[in-house]
């Protein structure tokens, strides 16, 4: 398989989720008892891909002190504190090389990635640090090398916030609650892009998903890759109680569940 870099975006300053993030970055908001930024990580690797770029910003040192200590938060282990030897107990390793980066305290989205262009010489992969999803990366990849294009974003069709009715006078002829294709097409994230797309970054102000994205699309070089199955962001505290009853009930689908 050819090595392919992921960027995580991970510095926001998640107002939306206040209630957590006063104290803690967004991606480090855990569901299930770890990170969400552990998932997402996860739903990669799981597909073969291991090497990422965590893009820091907001307590960021957060996120550096879990990677820094994750060995051991991992493992079970004995110490004996009057000689500091330290015994791992059970192994659990994993293959992931991760690069964590402080992209600027205020940089936007588009300003982050410009920050990592010295490090990005190949194709390589970018996503949000909130949410997760389904999508199968290796369609994901092999959809992106078949148009030629700069640049591929995932559409997603969230589930809508509210049911839905059919209406036929006083009488409800139909109701759907909460269907997951009720809205329209949106950037679901889980991007693949070529180097050329720094062409279209301008410094730390830049906001990816404007004029970047607006210039590619006016360039014929946006693709969109369509991913009908499950994707959920994670903004508020509803949508964190949302991924975290999945996940207690072992009913999240971007896990892939063994017994």
């Amino acid at each position: 398989m050819i090595i392919i870099k992921t960027v995580i975006l991970a510095g926001g300053f998640g107002t939306r989720l206040s209630e957590e993030t006063v104290i803690k970055p967004k991606p480090m908001v855990e569901v299930g008892g770890k990170p969400i930024l552990w998932h997402i990580l996860n739903i990669y690797s799981t597909n073969g891909y291991n090497q990422f770029i965590i893009a820091l910003g907001y307590k960021g040192q957060v996120i550096k002190e879990y990677f820094l200590n994750y060995y051991y938060l991992q493992n079970d282990f004995s110490i004996n504190l009057k000689t500091g030897k330290v015994n791992v107990t059970n192994n659990i390793i994993s293959d992931w090389e991760i690069d964590l980066v402080d992209t600027g305290l205020n940089s936007l989205t588009g300003g982050r990635l410009h920050r990592l262009q010295h490090r990005l010489k190949e194709t390589f992969m970018l996503t949000y640090g909130d949410g997760v999803a389904n999508v199968d990366i290796k369609k994901l990849i092999s959809f992106h090398r078949s148009h030629s294009r700069i640049a591929t974003v995932t559409a997603v069709r969230p589930a809508a916030r509210f049911g839905g009715m059919k209406i036929d006078g006083d009488t409800v002829e139909e109701f759907k609650e909460k269907p997951q294709t009720g809205e329209g097409w949106i950037n679901g994230g889980f991007f693949v892009f070529e180097p050329e797309v720094f062409d279209y970054l301008h410094g730390d102000t830049t906001i990816l998903e404007r004029e970047p994205l607006e210039n590619l699309v006016k360039d014929r070089q946006l693709m969109v890759y369509r991913h009908e199955g499950f994707w959920q962001c994670m903004d508020t505290l509803r949508d964190k109680e949302l991924l975290e009853s999945l996940w207690v009930n072992k009913q999240a689908p971007w896990k892939v569940w063994v017994d």
